[in-house]
């Protein structure tokens, strides 16, 4: 298993999302925002500034967190908003090389429970044919959406959309009330990338912590990871100073300290349990 990071939970511009990385010693970045702008909404100038220097500078991008079926779009809204995005991001993760476009599977917007799971599936069996055309997989994660946190779910998600791969995020069971561990143990044969966050509930809410100080067992988790063979990369993204679907974030200097120290609560996790690269 190979340490990385979602660059803009450690600063907003490219500089501090490599800086933190290599403080680390991390050479895998994968790709929300750059600036605050969408990797999808980048004019072409600036992503090939960017991709010219991830190429430079030996960065690998696993991954690119899109919006497409995200907290933010119901499943009975404007389907071109995704196929565009889809097709933007495409060409774009052939440059930078990139193998997976992390996806979810909508809100519920004004229709049935029953309506919302026969129009996902619908659309992630059409973005999904036309992501594997360009040589992309797209993977879904537990987070928001129809089959954001029910195992069953995602099984008839994954026999409706050929192709389709999983995004197991660690964390998300403490916002979303479930045991992410018996999730995985559910999920782990289509699991190809990870996201690694902890949190501890109480009756304040949801508050994010360092990996190992939370209630998410992220030690656990990479045991789990592990027994079963997993090989890809554990992308970090402790939510300490940035929470996208909130619109918050902190200064740069406070997220990379947070992001650093939770990438070195990480990497003590990997010694103590599971042997990473």
């Amino acid at each position: 298993m190979r340490p990385g990071g979602i660059g803009d939970e450690a600063g907003r511009g490219l500089d501090a999302q490599l800086a933190a990385l290599d403080t680390l010693g991390w050479r895998e970045l994968e790709l929300r925002t750059v600036d605050g702008t969408a990797i999808a909404d980048l004019d072409d100038r600036t992503f090939d500034r960017i991709a010219g220097r991830l190429a430079a500078d030996g960065i690998t991008v696993p991954c690119v967190a899109s919006r497409i079926g995200n907290w933010a779009r119901p499943v009975d809204g404007d389907f071109t908003l995704d196929r565009d995005e889809l097709a933007r991001l495409l060409p774009r993760c052939a440059r930078l090389g990139t193998p997976y476009l992390r996806v979810m599977s909508w809100q519920a917007g004004q229709v049935s429970d029953a309506e919302w799971g026969v129009l996902a599936r619908r659309r992630l069996r059409e973005l999904s044919e036309r992501a594997g055309e360009a040589g992309v997989t797209l993977v879904h994660e537990n987070c928001t959406g129809w089959a954001a946190k029910d195992p069953d779910r995602m099984r008839e998600l994954l026999r409706a959309v050929p192709g389709l791969r999983l995004l197991f995020d660690m964390g998300n069971g403490i916002e979303y009330g479930y045991r992410a561990r018996d999730l995985l143990g559910e999920i782990l044969p289509w699991v190809v990338h990870v996201h690694v966050k902890d949190a501890a509930r109480d009756a304040r809410g949801c508050t994010y912590t360092k990996p190992g100080e939370g209630d998410a067992d992220v030690a656990g988790c990479l045991r789990t990871l592990r027994d079963h063979g997993y090989a890809g990369v554990l992308s970090l993204e402790p939510h300490v100073g940035m929470r996208p679907h909130r619109a918050q974030s902190v200064p740069d200097a406070e997220l990379a300290a947070g992001f650093v120290a939770a990438g070195r609560a990480l990497a003590e996790l990997c010694r103590e349990a599971v042997p990473c690269r």
